[in-house]
């Protein structure tokens, strides 16, 4: 599919988050199985739901100007994923996985990060005020959920995976 104008490009965009946000509820819930902190795993799980009710918000803005949610699929994702399922399985240690899963998320969200930003700035720039107040609502929530990640990691489980490797 070519794309020829700034209003189509925002969509691709849109319909590639939406996307991203279907493969992230699924990882996240492999993750939070994989998670021995509680803590953590009820961080993942929180994220997850989260994550879907992302997801069905871009679809509702998708859905508002007749544009399909599963034009695109968003690869650079896909990739982040199998990038946190490998480290899943070459982490030996509850703690170190622990870690590992942290880091993982954290790549993934400060992808969304970008992204999120990306689309909220193209709806501005479109007049689409609606759609900007709601990505930009979805980017806050993104940013809130790398702060607990980063606020778990540094307050307790790395220095588990510190502790216990040494």
């Amino acid at each position: 599919m070519q794309i020829d104008n700034f209003k189509e490009m925002y969509f691709a965009e849109l319909s590639e988050l939406h996307d991203s946000e279907r493969r992230m509820a699924d990882a996240l819930t492999r993750m939070a199985a994989k998670a021995s902190h509680d803590d953590l795993k009820q961080a993942l799980l929180k994220h997850r739901d989260e994550t879907q009710a992302q997801r069905d918000r871009v679809r509702a803005i998708l859905d508002g100007h007749g544009y399909n949610p599963d034009a695109h699929q968003d690869q650079a994702m896909a990739h982040l994923i199998e990038e946190a399922e490998k480290m899943m399985g070459i982490l030996q240690s509850g703690n170190l996985v622990d870690a590992g899963l942290i880091a993982s998320a954290q790549k993934i969200e400060h992808y969304e990060i970008a992204a999120y930003g990306t689309v909220a700035s193209y709806a501005g720039v479109l007049g689409l005020t609606g759609d900007q107040s709601e990505l930009h609502a979805i980017l806050d929530e993104e940013k809130a959920t790398d702060q607990r990640l980063t606020t778990l990691a540094t307050t307790v489980v790395n220095q588990d995976a510190v502790g216990r490797a040494a």
